[in-house]
C-alpha cells in the first residue's frame, strides 16, 4: 500500500480481480475457512487467511512468470516474498483502520462504479457482465457482500490517500533544473587510439612473463566443472518418421490449431480516455494538424503506452467503437468516440487482415506437425512402462537396448553452448545435470517437446587450471591484449594533457594541428546514441566540466580521448521542452507523493496495535506448494 496509485483505481482491488481471473487451483487451494480465519489484525481491522493466501500466491505467480520457473513456497520464503506480502497487508490494514477511525467511507454508487469498470467482470462488448461477476465470485468462494465490502474499504483508503497527497507538487526550480540537465547538449571532439599509433611495437614477452601472467590470471584459463553424464532419451522428432497418419488425424490437428488458419480481421489499437468531449476534440485537432502526436497526450496524462494499449482486437471486442476503428484502411487516429469510460481517441497502430486457410491448403504443412503430435502421444503412453523398468533396476544401457530410447554420453559444463540437436539444448536436461549427484538413481523426466530422458552422473571433474603448455597461445593473446590496452591508456593520458596545454596556449592553432585525427560531434544530448561507439564515450563527454578539457575513455578493449568543445544550455522556452517539463513535473510530483504517503502509512502502523497469528500463517504456508 505504500506505492501510490495514480490512475484512480485501487491496487488491492485490481490484485484481487487479477487473482480471480487466474484462479487459485494451480496451487491446490480454493479457500481458507471462507475468509473467517484471521492471520492478524491492526487495531479492529482484521487480516483474513484468504487475504493472505491470495496475495501470497499472486506474488509467487508473478515471480514465476517473470523467471519462467515455478517457485516453491520454500523458495518464496527464502526470497522474502512471504514477509513482503505480510508487510503489505499490515500496511493496508493500518490505512483501513485509520479510515475507519476518522469515519472515511464511500457510498454504494462508488462501489458499483468501481466494480462495473473492472476488466475481470466485463463481457465481450467491454461492458459489465452480471453473469461473469457472479461466476468469478462463485469460483473464488466469495459472496457479493464480502467482495463489495472489500471494495468499499479499499475505496475509503483511496480517499484517505488523496487527502494525504492532494496538492503535493514539486517546486518549480527543481523541475526546471532537472529539465535543463536532461535537455542540455554538448559539442565535443574525440579520437580513438589504435596500436598503430604506439611509439614502438609491443615487445614479445618471454616464457617467464607468460607463466607469471598465467598464474596471476588463473581464472581466465581454468576449465569449468565438467560432469560426465550418460543418458537415454527419445523425442517425438526421433519417432515421427515411423508414424503412420490418416486423414482424420490431419483434420484433428487442423482443428486443434484452428487459430493459425482461421482468424477474423483485427486491429492493434490504443485507447486514450479523456475527462470530457472538449478535451478529446482538442487533442484530435492537434493530432490532425501534426502539432502533437497521439503519444504526447498519453504522456501528459501521466500514463505509459502500455497503459492505453488494447493489443489485437476484433470488431466484436471493440463494441460501439468497432465501426469507426475498422473503417480505417491504414493506421491512424479516430474519435472522439463515446465509451463506457468516457470520450476516447483510438489510435490504430496496425491493420491485421483476416486469415482464411482451408484444410486443403494446410494439409501438407500439417503432416509434419501431426506426426510429431502422434509421436509425442506414443511417448506419453510409454512413460509408465519406462518408469517401471527404471524402478525395477534396469540400467540406461538396458533401457536403450530394450526400448526406443537412444543411449548417449556428454561431458557437460554449465557455460558450454549446446551443439545443434544436443540434449544439452533442453532446459530440463540442464537443470537436472546441474543438480544431480553421483548417488542419485536415474529417473525419467520430460522434455519441453514431449520427449523423455533419464540420466546417470558418472563423474564430476572439478574446476581445474589448465596447464600452461596447453594454453600458451591463449595466454600470449590475453597478455598482448592487456599490454596494448595499458600502453594505449598511457598514450591517451599524455595526449589529453598535451591537448589541454595546447588549447590553453593557442586554441585555434592547436585544434588545427591535428584536426584530421579528431571527429567532432555537435548538439548531442545525454540520451543520444553514437552508432558503433561505446556508451562510455558519450557519458565521459558529459562528465567533463570545462570546455577545452580532455579526458581518457577506457572502454575495456578500446581507448579514446574526448575533448569538450562547448556546453549548450537548454532553452526551456522551446516547444520541444514543454513535453519534457510536463514529464519531469509529473515524475517528481509522483515521487514526492509516494514518499509522503509512505511516511503516512508507516505512521498509521505505529498508531495501531499490530498482531499476527503466526500459527495461522505457518498453516497457510504449509498448504501453498
Amino acid at each position: 500500500m505504500s506505492q501510490l496509485r495514480t490512475k484512480g483505481k485501487s491496487t488491492i482491488v485490481w490484485i484481487l480481480m487479477g487473482l480471480m481471473v487466474l484462479g487459485l487451483g494451480g496451487f491446490g487451494i480454493t479457500s481458507f475457512s471462507g475468509g473467517t480465519t484471521e492471520i492478524g489484525s491492526v487495531g479492529d481491522t482484521k487480516i483474513t487467511a484468504d487475504d493472505y493466501a491470495r496475495a501470497l500466491q499472486s506474488e509467487m505467480r508473478a515471480f514465476s512468470q517473470q523467471t519462467g520457473q515455478q517457485i516453491t513456497m520454500q523458495q518464496a520464503q527464502q526470497m522474502g516474498l512471504a514477509q513482503s506480502v505480510q508487510a503489505n497487508l499490515i500496511a493496508a490494514a493500518a490505512l483501513a483502520e485509520q479510515a475507519r477511525a476518522i469515519g472515511v467511507s464511500v457510498g454504494d454508487a462508488q462501489v458499483a462504479q468501481t466494480i462495473m469498470q473492472a476488466g475481470a467482470f466485463q463481457g465481450p462488448n467491454g461492458s459489465f457482465d452480471r453473469a461473469a461477476y457472479a461466476e468469478v465470485l462463485r469460483r473464488e468462494n466469495l459472496t457479493e457482500a464480502d467482495f463489495e465490502a472489500t471494495v468499499r474499504d479499499d475505496e475509503a483508503r483511496l480517499l484517505l490517500q488523496r487527502a494525504v497527497v492532494g496538492g503535493v507538487t514539486a517546486p518549480a526550480p527543481m523541475v526546471d533544473q532537472t529539465a535543463r540537465w536532461l535537455l542540455e547538449t554538448r559539442d565535443f571532439s574525440w579520437r580513438e587510439l589504435t596500436e598503430d599509433e604506439l611509439p614502438a611495437p609491443v615487445a614479445e614477452p618471454d616464457d617467464a612473463t607468460l607463466r607469471a601472467w598465467h598464474a596471476a590470471n588463473g581464472d581466465r584459463f581454468t576449465a569449468p566443472e565438467t560432469r560426465a553424464i550418460t543418458y537415454a532419451w527419445v523425442t517425438p522428432d526421433m519417432l515421427s518418421s515411423d508414424v503412420q497418419l490418416d486423414e482424420a488425424a490431419l483434420r484433428d490437428t487442423y482443428q486443434l490449431n484452428i487459430d493459425q488458419f482461421q482468424r477474423p480481421a483485427r486491429r492493434m489499437v490504443s485507447r486514450l480516455v479523456f475527462p470530457d468531449e472538449a478535451q478529446a476534440q482538442a487533442a484530435r485537432e492537434q493530432i490532425d494538424a501534426n502539432t502533437a502526436p497521439f503519444e504526447s497526450f498519453v504522456l501528459q496524462r501521466g500514463l505509459t503506452l502500455d497503459d492505453v494499449d488494447l493489443g489485437e482486437v476484433t470488431e466484436a471486442q471493440l463494441g460501439s467503437a468497432a465501426e469507426a476503428v475498422f473503417a480505417l484502411d491504414q493506421p491512424g487516429v479516430v474519435g472522439p468516440l463515446q465509451t463506457d469510460l468516457g470520450p476516447a481517441l483510438f489510435s490504430v497502430n496496425a491493420i491485421l487482415d483476416p486469415v482464411d486457410i482451408p484444410f486443403e491448403e494446410a494439409r501438407e504443412g500439417l503432416r509434419g506437425e501431426a506426426a510429431l503430435s502422434a509421436a509425442a502421444r506414443q511417448i506419453q503412453d510409454r512413460i509408465a512402462d519406462l518408469e517401471d523398468a527404471l524402478a525395477s533396476g534396469a540400467t540406461l544401457e538396458e533401457l536403450a537396448e530394450d526400448t526406443e530410447l537412444e543411449l548417449g554420453q556428454i561431458d557437460w559444463t554449465a557455460d558450454a553452448v549446446p551443439a545443434e540437436g544436443s540434449i544439452a539444448g533442453y532446459e530440463a536436461f540442464r537443470e537436472r545435470a546441474a543438480q544431480m549427484e553421483s548417488t542419485d538413481f536415474p529417473e525419467l523426466a520430460e522434455l519441453a517437446d514431449g520427449g523423455v530422458f533419464a540420466m546417470r552422473l558418472d563423474e564430476i571433474v572439478p574446476p581445474t587450471l589448465r596447464p600452461f603448455e596447453d594454453v600458451r597461445d591463449e595466454v600470449l593473446a590475453d597478455w598482448r591484449r592487456a599490454e596494448v590496452q595499458r600502453q594505449l591508456l598511457e598514450l591517451a593520458a599524455d595526449l589529453s594533457l598535451a591537448e589541454v596545454a595546447q588549447t590553453e596556449a593557442t586554441p585555434d592553432e592547436a585544434q588545427a594541428d591535428d584536426a584530421s585525427a579528431w571527429t567532432t560531434e555537435t548538439g548531442l544530448a545525454r540520451s543520444d546514441w553514437m552508432d558503433g561507439l561505446p556508451p562510455q564515450l558519450l557519458s565521459q563527454a558529459f562528465a567533463v566540466t570545462e570546455p577545452g578539457q580532455a579526458e581518457v575513455v577506457d572502454a575495456g578493449d578500446r581507448v579514446f580521448v574526448v575533448r569538450l568543445d562547448q556546453i549548450n544550455d537548454a532553452d526551456l522556452s522551446q516547444p520541444d521542452a514543454a513535453q519534457v517539463l510536463d514529464g519531469v513535473r509529473s515524475r517528481l510530483d509522483q515521487s514526492l507523493q509516494v514518499d509522503l504517503f509512505d511516511y503516512y502509512a508507516r505512521y498509521a502502523q505505529r498508531q495501531s496495535a499490530v498482531e499476527l497469528n503466526q500459527s495461522a500463517i505457518n498453516a497457510i504456508n504449509a498448504q501453498v506448494q
